[in-house]
């Protein structure tokens, strides 16, 4: 199986806006930026813009940061990653679960997917595109490494 998403960390200053996943989502408890999954027929760009604005209410300049390919078994995830500084609106509450602007400092130390580390430090390190495969077995990093 395959899926397609897309995944963002809006930036304020030196927080970052993060998504503490709800109970009723396989990956409750864990911290992520805000995304998903594709409407027909959208580029990575119109559905970064449309799950931002749904999940947080801001209307977002979306910069391109890199593509991760995570795989786990018989499942392929294509996750297209962007940032953005620049946004507009008031936010909302998410049915998600819940947000919160985090300080750059304590990013590594949040619950995250292991390889989400990786790539969060690319971003806080400013890197201009990344690409990174991470290869599962169930919650447990086998490895992960950056393609060229």
């Amino acid at each position: 199986m395959k899926d397609i998403t897309t995944l963002c960390y809006i930036k304020k200053e030196n927080k970052y806006l993060f998504l503490l996943r709800g109970e009723n989502k396989s990956d409750a408890g864990k911290w992520s930026g805000v995304g998903g999954h594709f409407y027909e027929g959208e580029s990575p760009r119109e559905c970064i813009i449309r799950e931002a604005k749904e999940e947080t209410g801001y209307d977002i300049e979306p910069v391109f940061r890199g593509i991760v390919t995570f795989v786990n078994g018989d499942y392929t995830e294509y996750m297209f990653i962007f940032t953005s500084e620049n946004f507009t609106g008031e936010e909302i509450a998410c049915n998600e679960g819940r947000l919160e602007w985090i300080e750059e400092e304590r990013i590594l130390s949040l619950n995250t997917w292991q390889a989400d580390k990786i790539f969060l430090k690319y971003i806080i390190e400013n890197r201009p595109f990344f690409s990174l495969k991470a290869v599962y077995e169930g919650d447990t990093l086998l490895y992960a490494k950056e393609e060229e």
